[in-house]
């Protein structure tokens, strides 16, 4: 009787709330290792090593677990933050005591 078209709209997989909670999931991690790191007064090498491995191994998980790549920008985004930390890791293990020298001397030319 009526000619109606069907609209049909692409559907990646998940909903929002969904992806709103896969965000929720490794910030809530990142963090709580950070907490952790800091009470348990680790050197800033291990905690940043820590939420790199993090990062990456939520990017895995949403890659291989999330169906039709509803994830797929989330992904990208937690394993660039993971080889940043990476970075920020080896930085601190290579120069330890770079980073305190710099912000003593620092307080010292501002005191």
């Amino acid at each position: 009787m009526y000619n109606v078209k069907r609209i049909l709209l692409t559907h990646n997989g998940i909903d929002i709330d969904q992806y709103l909670l896969l965000t929720i999931y490794p910030t809530a991690v990142f963090f709580g290792l950070g907490f952790l790191a800091k009470m348990k007064q680790m050197k800033e090498s291990i905690k940043y090593t820590l939420q790199a491995v993090a990062c990456i191994i939520f990017s895995i998980i949403y890659f291989v677990a999330v169906p039709n790549g509803g994830a797929d920008g989330l992904v990208i985004v937690l394993a660039i933050f993971g080889s940043i930390l990476f970075f920020m890791a080896r930085n601190y293990f290579v120069h330890p005591e770079g980073r305190q020298s710099q912000t003593n001397s620092t307080a010292n030319r501002l005191g």
